[in-house]
């Protein structure tokens, strides 16, 4: 029950500033390690409980026609194959060896995430499709490795990766940024899942509360949403750092 009293409000909180300003991940992920979560099942339960938003993100902008399918799908399965590849690493590496890169890790995705992202509007030549597919791939492959062995912040390296390297269009990148982040999360959430490192209880509760958090915050019309985002996350983080160095 105190896993639950930490865990459920925190994400909450996660999915609330998700649907501001991003940066969301930063939240939910730590609030499973201060409830006492054992490193891995952090790792399995957190992509549970993210799992039903990247559903609703992805179908949106389905809908919408801002997903590209031809390069879509290729990516989303280079992005399922990288997170299956990065969930396994991740198995196999002791839990205190994965706290110690969350000192230095989270630092690095949190300033990423909070710098504020410039998402430049103006047109730009098209690159050719082929090569709008490799580099893609490549993308898509790593980032989704990065999202099998840890997570925050894969959405924010999506939609930086594909406007300022692959050069596409804002709506174009968010909706396949979409599509391969969902790709990602199922890889992953399927390797975690066979090895038993998922909490199924905890993450559909976290899940509810999750979606809770995104309706109330997506109701709203926040500017500057960056500087009410900004405290909370550092102050989830500056927790985090002490229960680590807590041990």
């Amino acid at each position: 029950m105190e896993q639950f009293l930490i865990v459920c409000p925190l994400v909450f909180l996660a999915g609330f500033v998700d649907s501001i300003a991003g940066g969301g991940g930063l939240i939910s992920f730590p609030a499973y390690l201060l409830a006492g979560v054992p490193v891995h099942v952090i790792l399995g339960t957190s992509k549970l409980s993210s799992f039903p938003g990247s559903i609703v993100a992805a179908a949106r902008f389905g809908k919408s026609g801002f997903i590209r399918w031809k390069l879509a799908v290729p990516c989303g399965i280079l992005a399922a194959a990288g997170a299956f590849a990065g969930a396994k690493i991740a198995l196999g590496v002791e839990e205190t060896i994965i706290k110690s890169l969350m000192i230095v890790v989270l630092p690095i995705v949190a300033f990423y995430v909070l710098r504020g992202k410039k998402t430049d509007a103006k047109e730009t030549e098209e690159l050719p499709f082929k090569t709008l597919l490799i580099l893609g791939a490549v993308v898509s492959l790593v980032i989704g490795m990065y999202d099998g062995f840890y997570g925050p912040g894969t959405g924010t390296f999506l939609i930086l990766a594909f406007t300022g390297l692959l050069k596409m269009g804002t709506r174009d990148a968010a909706g396949i940024s979409k599509f391969v982040n969902l790709a990602a999360d199922i890889g992953a959430l399927l390797t975690f899942g066979a090895s038993g490192k998922v909490n199924v209880v905890l993450g559909v509760v976290a899940a509810l509360f999750c979606m809770a958090g995104s309706y109330f915050g997506s109701g709203l019309v926040v500017n500057n949403g960056q500087k009410v985002v900004r405290p909370v996350i550092l102050t989830v983080l500056a927790l985090l750092f002490v229960r680590v160095l807590a041990g």
